[in-house]
């Protein structure tokens, strides 16, 4: 069994990328006076929602992704660099929309990129493999 600690460590930078989003929100109600459950109000709150939702959406096939990559591709180093860049770009992401929705879309092409190299790149080692042992 080969370990991946590189790309363990990115999966828990992620996590940690989306808790802070997640105390963002929670600091944000209570900067713009948006009580839960309500997820509309201040526009500034919108947004940090926003962000933090969208991250949520998309880290399931992010890190199913990411995971199945270093497992297919056994290549740690490569796997937790494109994870990295994922967070970069969620990051951008966060900064960008919060300042203006219009702002968001580098990011989210960025992190957008990153899985989907790493969807389409498991997916193919895994057609390969099944290929190359008759499954």
């Amino acid at each position: 069994m080969h370990i991946h600690p590189l790309v363990a460590i990115v999966t828990l930078l992620a996590l940690l990328v989306y808790l802070y989003m997640s105390f963002a929100v929670g600091k944000g109600r209570a900067t713009f006076g948006v009580a839960a459950p309500a997820v509309t109000g201040h526009p500034d709150f919108e947004r940090l929602y926003r962000v933090q939702v969208n991250t949520l959406e998309w880290l399931p096939l992010f890190l199913v992704s990411l995971w199945l990559f270093a497992v297919s591709w056994n290549y740690d180093r490569v796997t937790a660099t494109i994870g990295l860049v994922w967070i970069v770009g969620r990051i951008l992401y966060l900064t960008g929309y919060s300042k203006a929705a219009a702002s968001r879309s580098l990011g989210f092409m960025i992190q957008g990129v990153a899985t989907l190299v790493l969807l389409f790149g498991a997916l193919g080692r895994m057609i390969w493999i099944a290929v190359q042992f008759g499954v």
